[in-house]
């Protein structure tokens, strides 16, 4: 019952986080979009308004007309709407994913013994703690070197290095499928930190000054746009990391945290091309296409790097030419049973009987010989032998007579 309970617990709050992100993430690139899309304002009464920027826009049969105030407008109108919960329910949604699926069964998804021989208790601590040294380390860069002059730059290279850092240790430490994941909760905890400490107090703070007939210091602005920008460069890695666990190739490489650090550069270069695309058009900046054909390089290069060499695979003994039922549960007893057996059915399956691998003999197929997902970090020691054997077995029709 505990297993049916998780189930369902992960299929929600995925659900939930899905659309949360979405919301987040379509309105974080919509305002970046809008940013780089403000031309002057033509009218008079705009100008004398405040007005730094507009653009006249149509969508769903409708024209829009939005407007930016160059520190802030006139009057306040009396409902403003906040663009915050979308940021506060994706992290709380993840971070609720995050413990039923990894901190909840912290043995099985965060202990890898071949890595680290840690207990599952030290390993979930470890893993929090990813999420909070990395805010604070990366808070302190933007704090100490934000306000420089190129302190931008010199903020971007100083985080792509902590990034690098913090995925070689994740890396080190944690199962690979474990490790991409949390490199991307903790970036994603920053960004939704920033929001939480940076964002929305200083837009709260700009509030009260003009509802108090105070002139409102544009600091607040400021910095509120640096960690938005911000937030915009790391979508795309974050994105990247999230959808890795369905890709074994890329975490079970032996060098998995250069490919995830490699992976993750490509997709900022290519968020920047998008960034800088809409100021291209107005005349403001170079064409971007060369970080959107750097990043597509930078893919297409870690794609041939981690191609398998011809003939380079692995000798798998011969198998029988024909692989029966007993062949097949001999290897399931031994490696797959712990936890889908009579006790045990993670993700409610079982596989201890003829009819009720008949039911799953396509799962199995896929996440154990394709995917290679199963066993969970490979913790019962499959071979490469026990995979192919299984692979033929259902290959010649998955009989069970």
């Amino acid at each position: 019952m505990e297993s049916y309970l998780l189930d369902w617990s992960n299929l929600l709050l995925r659900w939930l986080h899905v659309i949360t992100a979405i919301a987040w993430i379509g309105s974080s690139f919509y305002f970046v979009f809008l940013d780089s899309s403000l031309t002057p304002p033509e009218d008079e009464d705009l100008k004398r308004q405040g007005v730094a920027g507009e653009m006249w826009a149509v969508h769903g049969g409708g024209f829009y007309h939005p407007v930016k105030f160059a520190v802030s407008p006139p009057k306040l109108p009396g409902h403003l709407h906040w663009f915050y919960w979308e940021a506060y329910t994706t992290w709380l949604s993840g971070f609720a994913l995050f413990s039923v699926s990894y901190l909840w069964n912290a043995g099985s998804y965060l202990v890898d013994r071949s890595l680290v021989d840690w207990s599952p208790a030290a390993a979930g601590a470890v893993a929090l703690a990813f999420l909070a040294v990395f805010w604070i380390a990366y808070d302190l860069i933007c704090r100490v070197f934000g306000g420089r002059a190129n302190g931008d730059r010199l903020v971007g290279a100083l985080v792509a290095v902590l990034v690098a850092l913090a995925s070689w240790l994740a890396c080190q430490w944690f199962p690979g499928r474990a490790a991409f994941l949390l490199v991307g909760a903790m970036i994603a905890t920053a960004m939704s930190a920033n929001v939480l400490f940076w964002i929305i107090p200083g837009q709260r703070k700009m509030v009260a000054s003009i509802r108090a007939g105070q002139p409102v210091d544009p600091i607040h602005g400021i910095r509120g746009k640096q960690r938005s920008v911000h937030n915009t460069y790391f979508t795309l890695p974050v994105l990247l990391a999230m959808l890795s666990n369905h890709y074994s190739f890329l975490w079970s490489h032996p060098r998995n945290w250069v490919v995830l650090v490699l992976l993750m550069a490509a997709g900022a270069a290519i968020r920047q091309f998008f960034v800088l695309r809409h100021g291209w058009k107005l005349g403001r900046n170079r064409h971007p296409l060369p970080y959107a054909l750097a990043g597509v390089a930078v893919i297409v290069a870690t794609a041939a790097w981690m191609a398998p060499a011809a003939g380079g695979a692995a000798a798998v003994p011969a198998l029988p030419d024909k692989v029966g039922y007993a062949q097949v549960q001999a290897v399931l007893a031994q490696r797959c049973y712990l936890c889908h057996g009579e006790q045990v059915q993670m993700k409610s399956v079982r596989l201890d009987s003829p009819a009720a691998l008949n039911q799953h003999a396509a799962a199995v197929y896929q996440q154990a010989v394709v995917a290679r997902l199963m066993p969970l970090n490979n913790s019962t020691g499959m071979t490469d032998t026990e995979r192919a054997l299984l692979g033929r077995w259902f290959e010649q029709g998955a009989r069970i007579d």
